[in-house]
């Protein structure tokens, strides 16, 4: 199904979308977080309200990114897109909107955490214009234990 970008819309999230977004994430996420759960993304949408960004077409979520601005950096987190929307240029769009989000808060340059093993995301990451740091490794420490 080939649908019109026009009728796309992108907008932040709010607290009435989280049940919906952590479904969606279910279906359309690679991986799993620590902080995919409901509390996590309260916390997400109450620090920053625009950082969660939601493509939506006929009224059905069908992607996601949150675009994260912590004042010195932007981080990029969660880029999902429906399986049956792929390849529609909702990725795309999503991206756009979080590049000119950063952009209006001063930020620089954009990272993105993105699944080693997740080949079909490199593809979808290099054509954004994004491209692998390989001299940068992600070091994690759970901080609930």
């Amino acid at each position: 199904m080939i649908t019109r970008m026009t009728d796309l819309r992108i907008r932040a999230a709010g607290p009435e979308d989280l049940d919906t977004v952590l479904a969606f994430w279910k279906t359309a996420a690679e991986g799993t977080s620590i902080s995919d759960d409901r509390e996590g993304v309260e916390r997400l949408v109450a620090r920053d309200p625009g950082a969660l960004l939601l493509a939506e077409l006929d009224g059905e979520l069908a992607g996601t990114v949150i675009a994260g601005f912590d004042g010195w950096r932007c981080h990029l987190y969660r880029l999902a897109v429906h399986p049956q929307r792929r390849r529609q240029g909702i990725g795309s769009a999503l991206l756009t909107a979080a590049e000119q989000r950063f952009t209006a808060l001063g930020g620089r340059r954009g990272d993105a955490m993105v699944l080693q093993r997740n080949e079909a995301a490199h593809h979808a990451w290099r054509a954004a214009g994004y491209a692998p740091e390989e001299q940068w490794r992600r070091w994690v420490k759970p901080l609930d234990d």
